[in-house]
This record gives C-alpha cells, structure tokens and sequence, in this order.
C-alpha cells in the first residue's frame, strides 16, 4: 500500500471487481466528458457527444461540484460500479480509464495514474475544461446543434 492508500499500480494487477472504493475513484482520470450529455441514435445505438454540460460540471476543474449527493440532485446520472460497467462502458467516453479497462486496454500515458499528474489530462488536451455549455443555457431541441468529436481521441 501507498501513503494514499492505494495498491501500487493496482489498475494493471486487479480487476475492476477487486478494487477498494478509493481504487475505483481513483481510476476517474478527471476530464469530465462523462458529465456532458450525449445522444444515442435509436437504431444504430451510436453515441454522440455533445459540448452541452451537466447542471452539477464545475467547467474549470472538470468535476462534479456536488459528487456525493449526485443522483439527489439529477436523478438520471449514472453511476458507474464494477457490476454495471461491462454493460453501458460503451456510453462512456471512448478514453474513459473504466471503459479502458473494462475492455482489456491500458490506461493512456496521460492519465493521472500513470503520469503522476492531475494536469496531465488537460495538457494532453483530452478534458472539456472551457468547451462547455450549460444544459440551462440550451434547450434541449437544440442540443444536436452542439455535437462534438470526443477530445483526445
């Protein structure tokens, strides 16, 4: 164990199911794409991302502001755990460290764990931090209008 608390590299010695909660959290390379809204097509289940953000996104810090009280607050965000990553990993964004894993990848070189830096993430260009727009600033029916490509892929 480290001084965090963490396993050393316990991203590449254990499954997603053995990790402690600080291991999961841990794994949140804090770019925050999964707090932007996406469209799913109906037919081909194609995710889109789009620049529209999520109510709770702090846009500078890529974070939620209010984590721990999340779902109380928007009730339809997700919450990822290993039992139910396998199955909606492909909603996640495509550099998410959880969908990374969950399909056998590794993580990227820019990523927090294995870079040992927070700002890695948005040096490498692969956060939303300044990209956003608010989900009350935009109505819903024009949200196709924001479309993006995922940054840093």
């Amino acid at each position: 164990m480290t001084r965090s608390g963490l396993r050393d590299r316990f991203w590449e010695r254990y499954a997603l199911s053995q990790l402690s909660q600080a291991e999961w959290e841990a794994l949140c390379d804090g770019c925050g794409k999964c707090c932007l809204h996406k469209l799913e097509d109906a037919e081909t289940r194609e995710i889109s991302l789009t620049r529209v953000a999520c109510r709770l996104l702090d846009d500078l810090e890529c974070r939620c502001v209010h984590y721990d009280i999340r779902q109380r607050l928007v009730p339809d965000c997700v919450v990822l755990t290993p039992g139910n990553i396998e199955k909606i990993s492909y909603w996640m964004p495509r550099t998410c460290a959880y969908r990374l894993l969950a399909e056998g990848k590794r993580l990227r070189d820019w990523h927090p764990l294995v870079s040992g830096d927070p700002e890695s993430v948005h040096a490498a260009g692969v956060s939303v931090r300044g990209i956003t727009i608010g989900e009350f600033d935009t109505p819903e029916e024009e949200w196709e209008n924001h479309i993006m490509e995922e940054p840093g892929t």
